[in-house]
């Protein structure tokens, strides 16, 4: 990053909340890692997983910056109703869809009280590259979305959206336990990133059929939000030693 990138308060901003959403949707991303490297020897499964997850890391930048390029390809490829339509339209038109589709069924499904593991089936795998493999075709498929998501809000900073993966899993791999423990105790949370996730999505696909957003709008609604949670879990901590002091 340049100096004059780390003197905009904007992107510590987005810095903080693609690395919030990288880290809250990646903790299903560990236990579907703890599957796969269960099928494997004692001895092997902690080397698995780290190697995996570093793996699974340089995958999802790769898969970032592919897309990050095409959403710069403005070149109209045909015209529909009269009006040009490019790579980078189609690109935020089908990543928008993507995500409203997504984040509508994770939300439904977390309300149901239904398991994403319930329908995600490992198949039985006992060589070490093979499980490598299969962690990095999983995050590769649960990481679109925040991924897409990250293109969405800050194609314009990719060494941002970069170092917000890093961060989230460096985080991940420091703290999984306890962050995944917090985040089950206060589904809100998760309820919260899978809302951006759709807020997201319908910015993504207003600005690819060409009606253009300011994204402070989006920045502002998605910061009184997290204000708004984080004073929730503060009312709620606070209760609770409340009665634990009663």
């Amino acid at each position: 990053m340049s100096w004059e990138m780390l003197a905009d308060p904007q992107v510590w901003i987005l810095l903080l909340t693609l690395s919030s959403i990288e880290i809250v949707l990646g903790i299903d991303n560990l236990v579907f890692i703890s599957i796969a490297v269960s099928r494997l020897p004692a001895e092997n499964r902690e080397r698995a997983r780290k190697f995996g997850i570093a793996v699974a890391c340089l995958t999802r930048i790769a898969l970032l910056l592919t897309l990050a390029y095409l959403a710069h390809m403005k070149q109209d490829l045909f015209t529909l109703f009269g009006r040009g339509v490019s790579v980078r339209d189609l690109i935020l038109i089908l990543g928008g869809i993507f995500l409203l589709v997504k984040g509508t069924m994770e939300i439904r499904d977390l309300v149901n009280g239904e398991e994403e593991s319930e329908d995600i089936h490992t198949k039985p795998v006992t060589s070490f590259g093979a499980v490598i493999a299969q962690i990095a075709v999983i995050d590769i498929v649960f990481s679109l979305d925040s991924v897409i998501a990250a293109v969405g809000m800050a194609d314009e900073y990719v060494p941002v959206m970069v170092a917000a993966i890093l961060l989230a899993v460096a985080v991940m791999l420091l703290a999984a336990r306890p962050l995944g423990q917090f985040i089950d105790n206060n589904p809100t949370i998760k309820m919260l990133a899978l809302a951006f996730i759709v807020l997201i999505g319908a910015y993504l696909l207003v600005d690819g059929l060409g009606l253009h957003m300011p994204k402070g709008y989006i920045y502002g609604a998605m910061g009184f939000s997290a204000a708004v949670e984080c004073l929730n879990l503060w009312a709620k901590r606070r209760a609770r030693l409340r009665g634990e002091g009663d």
